[in-house]
């Protein structure tokens, strides 16, 4: 039997563990890349990855003759039930808890108004402009679902070079922005999909909103309920004295099964396991042995991590996909119209609620114990860390305009590619020196603002060792605030006064006043049935 006959017989009797073991050796080979390059002060695991996807889908297609560039084909069910909840998950597991909530106001007005504002300008901008281009086809709805598509952001590059020790502030707000922010794409894009397409009027915006305040509190809820249940049950069978795998598999599952419940009652999984993720973190961590503290950071971590180069590493190949391109019947001229239409209104809906956002934060903030406000230097970074688009504008992008994975309409094909387009220009850039030079066939060859991120940090943010001290986040002197809940024991007179005291302090100083009183519910209810250790030692953990 000849070696040509031989593989043949391997491809076909063996059709899908080929490709997914070649794919799988790809992934160990971005794996290495990644480790010598850990140094290089322009690359970083997105980069690589994107990058070896693209060379691995030139080989693909040379080999295939111009057919295919892909190993496998992506199917953006894989994405949602497989790849995207280890990822949020581990966002919300690893997050750190006190600066989050800290500043949970601006994070949230970043998150959620700001991709309210950020979708309304693309939506419009692409409405108005693509026309001017020649590029017809759309419905309503499809422009309403690019500005979501487009809104959502992938910080990874950017928290790849903040130091969270150095600037906790900036590092909270890039982290916790990037996560609320995908969430509420996801979220707000579901809400979309129920519009109906005859019927688009002041009406339906508001039953948008409706339905999206319905999507977040209800998935916010369920992951709440799984968070708590599994430490709960943690804390009160004490599973870690018989074994810590058991324990360790309790947190993995229920973790799953709150997205897979989510997405089964028609909510938001990517909310609800992000939730979940904090509350495991919060209470449940705390109720595990030593050994299964450890290991659960590392698996988490370690299934986050593979999942995303995954997801990059396919957004490489598919950028060389022929049959999108050839469907897509764009000329060159209207192709870059297109991708320029909307990297620019990318950079307009970032401008136009980072700034504004931040000076109302800023004023929020204005008597709180926080040494730094957000200064323009930390805005820049914040405005130039979500231009970046990743993992999850592909999913939503494959969601809208293809069949699993495939585009049967040239409208669809050209979205798709215009997609991957700006998720590879967004994430990449050509240095001057032409250390990156790789062609697509739309011979485009300005691939932005991946590469510029760690020089563009370093130049706003050099390294300095009592940066936290120059920008530290809230602070909270143990002197201050120093109010008790209201207690039966006390006379009504004394209850009264502290609340008004309370009512006072909650008017100067909202954030803080209420980041407190939770620490002190928390210790005093929560702490006690969930389990975790007391910061307030007066309080019976």
């Amino acid at each position: 039997m000849s070696i040509s006959e031989f593989t043949d017989n391997i491809a076909r009797d063996h059709a899908q563990v080929v490709p997914i073991s070649v794919f799988v050796a790809i992934l160990c080979l971005c794996l290495v890349i990644g480790h010598l390059l850990e140094e290089n002060r322009w690359l970083n695991e997105s980069t690589t990855a994107i990058v070896v996807g693209c060379i691995t889908g030139t080989i693909i297609l040379f080999l295939s003759k111009g057919k295919s560039s892909h190993i496998l084909r992506f199917n953006e069910e894989l994405f949602f039930i497989y790849l995207l909840p280890p990822i949020i998950f581990n966002a919300g597991f690893q997050v750190k808890k006190k600066q989050f909530f800290q500043n949970f106001l601006t994070i949230m007005l970043f998150g959620v108004i700001g991709v309210f504002i950020s979708s309304s300008i693309i939506t419009a901008g692409s409405w108005w402009l693509f026309a001017r281009f020649g590029f017809t086809g759309l419905s309503a709805r499809d422009y309403l679902a690019i500005g979501t598509i487009f809104s959502s952001t992938d910080t990874v590059c950017t928290l790849q070079v903040l130091h969270q020790d150095e600037t906790p502030l900036l590092y909270s707000l890039v982290f916790g922005e990037g996560v609320v922010n995908d969430a509420t794409s996801v979220v707000l894009f579901n809400a979309v999909q129920k519009l109906d397409k005859g019927k688009l009027n002041g009406r339906a915006a508001l039953r948008v909103l409706l339905d999206f305040l319905y999507l977040f509190s209800t998935s916010t809820a369920l992951g709440v309920i799984a968070g708590l249940l599994t430490a709960y049950i943690l804390k009160t069978l004490y599973i870690g004295r018989h074994s810590t795998v058991r324990e360790i598999t309790l947190m993995v599952l229920m973790a799953y099964l709150s997205y897979m419940l989510a997405e089964l009652l028609h909510l938001s999984g990517i909310l609800t396991v992000f939730f979940c993720g904090i509350l495991m973190s919060h209470y449940a961590w705390h109720n595990v042995t030593q050994g299964s503290r450890i290991t659960t950071r590392h698996i988490f971590a370690t299934m986050s991590f593979t999942a995303e180069t995954f997801i990059f590493l396919y957004v490489g190949m598919d950028a060389l996909d022929i049959e999108k391109w050839r469907l897509s019947k764009l000329s060159f001229r209207t192709s870059m119209g297109i991708y320029s239409t909307v990297v620019l209104l990318i950079l307009l809906g970032r401008a136009a609620f980072v700034f504004p956002l931040t000076a109302f934060s800023n004023y929020v903030h204005r008597r709180a114990d926080r040494l730094a406000s957000v200064s323009f230097k930390h805005q820049v970074i914040i405005w130039w860390a979500g231009l970046m688009r990743g993992a999850v504008s592909i999913a939503l992008a494959f969601k809208q305009f293809t069949y699993s994975g495939v585009s049967l309409d040239p409208v669809d094909a050209a979205m798709v590619t215009t997609t991957t387009i700006v998720v590879l220009f967004t994430t990449l850039t050509m240095k001057r020196n032409k250390l990156l030079g790789f062609v697509l066939s739309t011979t485009l060859q300005n691939i932005v603002f991946g590469f510029l991120t760690k020089p563009l940090i370093c130049f706003l943010q050099p390294y300095n060792t009592n940066n936290s001290a120059s920008h530290g986040e809230s602070r909270s002197p143990k002197e201050e605030l120093n109010l008790p809940l209201l207690s039966l024991e006390e006379s009504a007179e004394t209850n009264i006064l502290r609340a008004k005291e309370s009512l006072s302090m909650l008017i100067e100083r909202p954030v803080y006043t209420i980041h407190y009183y939770w620490r002190k519910f928390d210790d005093t209810y929560m702490r006690p049935v969930f389990g975790g250790p007391c910061r307030d030692q007066s309080s019976a953990c």
